[in-house]
């Protein structure tokens, strides 16, 4: 069943899909003001990436597959080329995760956005068979935690980003201070990872406890949205390389250690929990999909801090 082009409505059968006893889950999120340096590099073929992944990571964390997406660009006056490659990148991004792109809306708000200027919004919904929701509460003392690598920045962070950038008087076009061979704006607009298909089939040996995907809050707040009460997750910041970018930042803006770890991903873009029997078979199956991954920590019991980073300040020496 599929809806004609410049219907009302997007369409999608679920009893075609294949699943028997489905719950849906839906995501809705945006890409920030990474947009501004989308709009001041002139290049938009990226965010697309950006605001698919931004919902379908979401989505995955519940154990769903994603089956479909819809977009929203409001701007001031569209800009036909900007338009396209916006449009480019999100089919790219729903190619990438699997599921279908069956709406979406462009509205021009002369006055609320200036001309050239836009905003994103993504809408996306999954759906998981009724016994395979990952709700929070599987997690035990013991399980394993394995981080997969993030591809940069992510979707987080920049209005931040942004402030040391203008404080240090960079320029966008530039080479990038930390990777010369390309552009500060090209190393930042490096699109969010996609992580769906890995995460599924790390979800089809059942032995994942929780999946966290690593967006604004970092690794501090993330991690224990998927923890029941009475656990922590004890990371070693030594277990995994520190991408430049985050280094860079660190030092220019004078970050301390524990802001970057509650604000960015810093090179970890999921968390997958594991059960520490198994988790040689969670590993390969992410291996297999394509990941790299780190064992970047354990589940214990404590009443304390629900994420402590042993060797936190040394991973800013990398």
């Amino acid at each position: 069943m599929a809806s004609k082009l410049g219907g009302f409505g997007g369409l999608f059968d679920l009893k075609a899909a294949g699943f028997t006893d489905p719950v849906l889950v839906s995501a809705t999120d945006g890409v920030g003001t990474k947009v501004l340096i989308a709009d001041a590099a002139g290049r938009h073929d990226t965010i697309g990436i950006d605001l698919v992944a931004m919902c379908v990571n979401d989505l995955v964390v519940a154990g769903a597959e994603p089956l479909f997406f819809l977009d929203y660009m409001a701007t001031g006056k569209l800009d036909v080329n900007a338009g396209r490659d916006l449009i480019e990148g999100i089919v790219d991004g729903c190619k990438q995760a699997g599921c279908a792109l069956i709406g979406g809306e462009t509205a021009e708000m002369p006055g609320v956005y200036e001309p050239g200027r836009y905003d994103l919004a993504g809408f996306a919904v999954g759906a998981v068979e009724r016994e395979n929701v990952q709700s929070g509460d599987k997690a035990k003392a013991g399980d394993v935690i394995f981080g997969l690598a993030s591809s940069g920045l992510h979707s987080n962070g920049f209005s931040l980003v942004r402030h040391v950038i203008a404080e240090g008087g960079l320029d966008y076009a530039a080479t990038a201070p930390f990777d010369n061979q390309q552009t500060l704006a090209q190393a930042l607009l490096e699109p969010t990872r996609i992580y769906v298909k890995s995460c599924l089939a790390a979800l089809a040996t059942g032995r994942v406890q929780g999946l966290a995907h690593i967006t604004g809050g970092g690794l501090l707040e993330n991690i224990p949205r998927v923890l029941p009460d009475g656990l922590s997750a004890v990371l070693d910041a030594n277990a995994w390389p520190l991408p430049p970018v985050f280094g860079w930042l660190a030092t220019l803006g004078g970050i301390k250690p524990e802001e970057m770890a509650r604000t960015f991903n810093c090179g970890i873009g999921m968390a997958v929990i594991a059960d520490a029997a198994k988790a040689d078979a969670v590993e390969a199956a992410l291996l297999a999909a394509g990941e790299t991954v780190f064992h970047i920590g354990t589940i214990t019991e404590s009443a304390d801090d629900p994420v402590v980073i042993n060797n936190l300040d040394d991973i800013w020496a990398q």
